[in-house]
Parts: C-alpha cells; structure tokens; sequence
C-alpha cells in the first residue's frame, strides 16, 4: 500500500508539474484574452486616468464576476509605463504598454521590437475654470429641483454608475459622478467610439480625402467578391463579411482585441458569409471588426502614419475642445476605431452636442453638409435598430424604442459596453450622457433615465 500511494503521488506530482508548464508555456487561448484584457484595462486606467492599478484590478476586471478574472493577478512597471497580468500572476503572458498621448495598447506577442513608436505628446486634461462649459469646464446653472431628484435616484442612474451629465440649449443643467470619479476623470466609451470613427470619416469628406461611397478599400480584396463592399457597408454594420462579437469567450472579437498585434491584418482576412456576394449591404452584423476595417481605410489616405495618427486630434478633437480625449491604436499603429476612446464626461457631452448641431461647432460646419443626418438615418439592413453611421436608432442593449412610445420626437444613441450611453434629442434640444460599470445583466435601460429627465425639464 505504501509504494502504491508513492506511486500514485510521483504520478500526481507529474502530471501537476507538466500542466504548470504548459500553461505557462502554451497557455491556452481564453487564458491569455483573460491575461491581455487585465494587463490592457489597468494600464489604461492606471496612466490614463490616474487610478490606483489594484482598484482597476478588484473594480473594473475582477468585480464583474466573470471566474477566470477573479484570479488575475498584476504586476505594474511604473518607470517603464507597463503592466503585465496572468492567472495566479504567472500563466497567459498579459502584457500591455502604455504610449503617452495614444493611451495603452496590448502586446498579445510580446514582442516590444514590432510595437509602433508614436512621438509622445501631452495629453493632460485642461481644467479651465474661466469660461462656462462647452467652452471651458466652469458650470454655472440654478439646480432644478425635479432634476436634482432624478439624478439623484439610483435606481435610474443604473448600478456603477461614474458620471452624468444633462445638456439642454447648449447648457449644462445637471450632473453626478460616482464615488472616486470627477469632471476631469477620462471614462472609457466602449463601443462609443465607433460613432467618433464616423465622425472621422465626415471630417475627411468634408476635406474631400474620402470621396463618395468608396469601394474596393483594400489591396486584399481585389481578386474577390469582397471589392464590392462599400464604406457605407461598413458603416452600416451590413458588410456581410463573417463575425462573431461575442464576448466571454474566444470570440472574433476578443481575439482582435487581446490576442492580435495587428488587428487590421486580422480583420482584412474575413471572408464573406455569402462568397458570391449577394447579402453586402442587406444583412446586419454587429462588428467591431468593420469599426478597425474603417479606421484602417482612412488612415491609408494619409501619405505618412504620423500625419494618420494626429488627424482625429488635431482634426476633431481640438476644435471641439476635447482636451481629454485619447482614441487607442493597436500594437502596429491601427486605432482600435471600435471600442476604444477615453474622455471626460464633460468631452462626451461636447461630442453629443456637436452632433446635435449637425457637424457645426463655434460658427464652423466641420462635417461633410448633410453627413450627420445621413449618419443617424436608420439603415434598411437593422430593421430600424441602427442607422447608417455607427449610431444605434434603438436604445442600448438592443431595447427598440418607437418613436412616441417611451420618449417625445426623435433620439439616437452612442452606446457601449457595461453601460455606457449618449442620447442625442434633436426635438429637446438636449444630450444625456450616462457613463459608468454597469454589466448588461444587470438588466438596466438607460431609457428609464432619459424619460425621467425629459420629464423633469419640460
């Protein structure tokens, strides 16, 4: 009995042995999107927002339940501005850098040698405290006492929630931020972003870079049936090519996001559901990947990958005066036009006021004429859930919202993961923003927010 237990622990002993190091030679592929997804949201919080690297680890990774996170551990390199994650702190190789003026980027390879270099620049957010918001940061406005109440409910302003903010004629009429969380905090925006990337899209028109309707936008599509699609395909979430955005699992997206270096290489091999083509432009698919295919297609008009890289900045975000905002590339120079923007509450105000006013800001028409109601035109593809450019015309979390049924006139939304939303109302003349951690099982609707504060501000 003896030398059998014996055997049976040098057996166990073994195999113990031989799945440690496996996993931390070839961990497999849902650990590392754990690794890398850890490594990428500390470091961006970490020295985007100036949080405190183990709150982003126990609050924004780890609290939302998902198992394999729980047991994520971090060990962040403050001098060399990175951050590196894995199970138990040792298996899946999460690394991710941060470059200053471009936010972090994950590193799925590791390799530091083929990451794009980018001429730092200084991204620290302007608190100006002598002119009044859109202008500056200084609010200055009689609190409502029906809206001070609505804000005030959190039930309405949703579980983990970090800021609000309610525009009305051009006016900042009421906020909240949560614990932790300020006017000069950069929040991320998720899926938000892909409506900045259309927006980039309507400046480069209105330059004339981007002409109408363009196809065959990449090299790799010519031999095929994939030519044919076209930037409003793209934009319309009805390219037909094959995506999965499933989160949770190694997915399309999560593959792009935290297992590929060069996520337009990636995205341009899609194939079409359909080969001979016959469903582009008819059959809607949510995609990140055609949010990176956009971004990848404006930024070869460019001439030289600096004068790409500073367009959205000194094109949008400047004039805006959206000090705060860092839009993040991938590892090889792409910007991750889908999913990855941070900005302060007050900033994605501003973006949501300069689309009500059509593309016009401060006397200036920055988008192409008409782009923004074609923008936000619903596409035939949705069946009236999304509308032309990267904008949903339902509420987030996939909710229809008819028109005269839960809100007076018309509303289009930005929407993103874990909560986080815009509503444009042209007929109120107003923009509700609503950022926070707010899982979509939580089951919350921002809707139920905005009609209180329409309510409030009739």
């Amino acid at each position: 009995m003896l030398r059998f237990l014996k055997w049976v622990g040098v057996v166990s002993l073994t195999l113990v042995i031989v799945g440690v190091v496996f996993l931390y030679v070839t961990p497999p592929e849902l650990v590392r999107v754990g690794a890398n997804y850890t490594a990428k949201m500390v470091c961006s919080n970490a020295f985007l927002t100036d949080r405190a690297p183990q709150d982003v680890l126990k609050t924004d990774v780890q609290a939302p339940g998902h198992p394999l996170l729980t047991i994520m551990n971090i060990d962040v390199d403050r001098d060399n501005e990175q951050v590196r994650a894995g199970l138990f702190g040792i298996f899946g190789n999460g690394f991710a850098i941060h470059r200053k003026g471009y936010g972090c980027v994950s590193v799925p390879d590791g390799d530091l040698s083929k990451v794009v270099k980018f001429k730092p620049i200084d991204t620290a957010v302007e608190t100006n405290t002598n002119q009044i918001w859109p202008d500056g940061n200084t609010i200055n406005f009689s609190p409502s006492e029906k809206l001070e109440t609505i804000l005030d409910d959190e039930d309405l302003a949703g579980n983990g929630m970090r800021a609000i903010v309610v525009v009305k004629n051009g006016k900042i009429i009421g906020q909240r931020f949560g614990k932790g969380f300020d006017k000069d905090t950069r929040l991320l925006g998720w899926s938000m972003t892909k409506s900045v990337t259309s927006a980039i899209v309507g400046r480069l028109m209105k330059q004339g870079k981007i002409g109408e309707d363009p196809d065959s936008l990449f090299p790799e599509w010519e031999n095929d049936n994939r030519k044919s699609i076209k930037l409003s395909d793209l934009l319309g979430m009805a390219s037909d090519l094959a995506w999965n955005e499933g989160y949770g699992s190694v997915s399309d997206v999560t593959r792009l996001l935290y297992l590929e270096p060069d996520g337009k290489s990636f995205v341009v091999g899609s194939k079409l559901n359909t080969s001979d083509g016959s469903k582009i432009g008819k059959q809607f698919n949510y995609s990140s990947g055609t949010s990176v295919l956009i971004s990848a297609y404006w930024q070869s008009l460019f001439d030289n990958a600096e004068a790409a890289t500073t367009f959205p900045r000194e094109q949008l975000f400047e004039p805006l005066g959206m000090t705060s905002a860092v839009l993040e590339a991938d590892a090889r120079g792409s910007f991750t036009g889908g999913s990855y923007m941070y900005a302060t509450a007050y900033d994605w105000a501003r973006f949501g006021q300069f689309l009500l006013q059509k593309g016009e800001w401060k006397g200036e028409q920055l988008l192409l004429d008409g782009y923004t109601d074609w923008m936000t035109k619903p596409h035939p593809a949705s069946e009236g859930k999304y509308a032309n450019g990267h904008i949903w015309r339902a509420e987030p979390n996939y909710k229809r919202v008819e028109e005269g049924d839960e809100f007076k006139g018309n509303v289009f939304w930005l929407a993103g993961h874990d909560g986080q939303s815009i509503a444009v109302l042209p007929d109120q003349n107003m923009v509700v923003v609503r950022l926070g951690l707010t899982p979509s099982k939580t089951g919350y609707f921002p809707s139920r927010l905005l009609s209180a504060v329409i309510r409030a501000t009739e």
